[in-house]
């Protein structure tokens, strides 16, 4: 394939034309980018000024197509965005009447665009509500944790959250559906004393819920932790044809950790230990099994001893 030998003038002029040719582009390129143009953009409803006598539903998905007139430069970014920006919608209309129209609040809504963006249209331009009545109900709070202590500390007590309840407002068929709220995960690691929080309660996903209130305070009692050996009488559950039962041993040593705080109060009285003649009558077992039919929530097991007993069954 012959090669083109090009002398240094040549060269020089080639590389000027590129040059030139690639500047001609640049240009054309910057000022047709900096014109105006229209495109679509979707972004996602957020609502306020909720009728405050009227529970609703939208008919439709809370994200709508933004018809956008920008610059070109605009245009380019607005294909490469991942996550558009929200848009602030009023309903304060749905106290008169059951539908809202985009077109009314264009003003309100360019007002949070960038000042060189203006949405011409909304597609749709209506959205729908359905209503009911609004009812209130009280449910309790329930707290999501992740903690992690130092060694040797835990929790002492029961955690206090302060409301323990939250209210709710909407129609009655959504509310009928809710047991309990959650709580954002409260995180909180090495513990070694007692710690006091506040924390959001978990997103409202349900536009026609509110919820009241949007926190708690929630009380960790933290202490260090020692271990206890009591021992206690075994009783026996499912007896039902009242046979007369011994066991060998009749006590058993139940060894715990306790709150150096609660080790004098801490007793017999807290804690029963059973066994289930069912593991005899009808799983045959030869010895019976002994388990804690009460036992406190902030105290951890450790070993019962011994685990199973023998007996002796008078008929």
């Amino acid at each position: 394939m012959p090669f083109i030998k090009l002398t240094k003038i040549e060269r020089k002029r080639i590389l000027t034309l590129l040059t030139c040719l690639l500047m001609a582009i640049g240009a054309w390129l910057f000022l047709s980018l900096k014109n105006k143009y229209v495109y679509t953009a979707k972004t996602v409803l957020v609502y306020k000024n909720f009728p405050q006598k009227r529970a609703f539903h939208a008919l439709q998905s809370d994200t709508v197509d933004l018809q956008v007139e920008g610059t070109g430069w605009q245009l380019l970014f607005a294909r490469l965005r991942i996550k558009p920006q929200s848009i602030a919608i009023s309903l304060e209309k749905l106290n008169s009447r059951n539908f809202i129209l985009f077109s009314e609040q264009l003003y309100n809504v360019n007002k949070q665009l960038e000042s060189s963006q203006k949405i011409i249209s909304v597609r749709p331009d209506t959205l729908y509500f359905d209503f009911s009545e609004r009812t209130v109900k009280r449910v309790p709070v329930k707290l999501v944790s992740d903690f992690t202590f130092v060694k040797q500390y835990g929790i002492s007590s029961d955690i206090e959250l302060v409301p323990e309840y939250v209210t709710l407002s909407g129609p009655g068929q959504e509310l009928e559906k809710i047991k309990y709220w959650a709580t954002d995960t409260l995180t909180l690691k090495e513990l070694q004393r007692t710690d006091v929080s506040r924390v959001s309660m978990l997103g409202n996903r349900m536009k026609n819920v509110n919820i009241f209130p949007s926190s708690v305070e929630v009380k960790v009692p933290v202490d260090e932790f020692t271990e206890k050996t009591l021992e206690l009488p075994v009783a026996v559950i499912n007896n039902k044809e009242y046979y007369d039962i011994k066991f060998f041993p009749r006590k058993v040593k139940v060894t715990f950790l306790v709150a150096l705080s609660k080790y004098q109060t801490i007793n017999e009285n807290f804690m029963d230990a059973v066994v289930d003649i069912d593991d005899w009558k009808i799983r045959k077992h030869n010895q019976l099994r002994v388990t804690l039919s009460r036992f406190p929530d902030y105290c951890t097991l450790i070993k019962i001893s011994p685990d199973k007993i023998d007996f002796i069954i008078e008929k």
